[in-house]
C-alpha cells in the first residue's frame, strides 16, 4: 500500500496531473468561449439570413401534439435537427481555432528551432545538435578530400 502512495506521488509531482488538470481547466474556459462566439455571434446573422428561423428550435415534427381538456394526450414526436446544426457550427468553429494555434504553435517552434535564424534564440539542445552536424560535415569533408589526394 505504502508503495502505491510513493508512486501515485511520483506521477502527480512530475507535473502529469498538473498537466491534466490545466488542460481540462483551459479546454472548458475555451468550450464556454467558443458557445458564446457561435451562439451571439455566428448565429443571429444566420438566422436573420434565414428570415428569423432559431436554429436551436428547429425541428421535424413527426406527430403533433393532441390537447384534449387542457390535458396532453398524445406527446408530439418530432426531429430537433436544429440542436445538430449549432453543435455541427460549433465543432467547425473548434476545429478550426485548433488548427490556427497548432500551426501558429508550429510556425513558432520551427522558428525556435532553425539554427541559421539570429532573430530567435535557439535552444541549447538544437543548437548542440547544429555544432555536431556542421563538425561531422567538416570531419567527413576533410576525410574525402584526404582519399582524394
Amino acid at each position: 500500500m505504502r508503495n502505491f502512495f510513493n508512486e501515485f506521488k511520483e506521477f502527480a509531482l512530475k507535473g502529469n496531473m498538473i498537466d491534466i488538470a490545466i488542460g481540462v481547466i483551459i479546454g472548458s474556459a475555451f468550450n464556454k468561449v467558443v458557445d458564446a462566439l457561435v451562439k451571439h455571434v455566428f448565429l443571429p446573422p444566420l438566422s436573420f439570413l434565414t428570415d428569423g428561423v432559431s436554429f436551436g428550435q428547429s425541428k421535424l415534427v413527426l406527430r403533433e401534439e393532441i390537447v384534449q381538456d387542457g390535458k396532453t394526450t398524445v406527446e408530439e414526436i418530432s426531429i430537433g435537427y436544429g440542436k445538430f446544426i449549432e453543435a455541427s457550427i460549433d465543432f467547425f468553429i473548434i476545429a478550426l481555432t485548433v488548427f490556427m494555434v497548432v500551426k501558429v504553435m508550429n510556425q513558432l517552434k520551427n522558428k525556435a528551432e532553425d539554427a541559421k535564424d539570429k532573430t530567435v534564440k535557439t535552444p541549447k539542445d538544437i543548437e548542440l545538435l547544429t555544432k555536431m552536424t556542421d563538425l561531422l560535415e567538416k570531419q567527413n569533408e576533410m576525410l574525402s578530400n584526404k582519399k582524394a589526394n
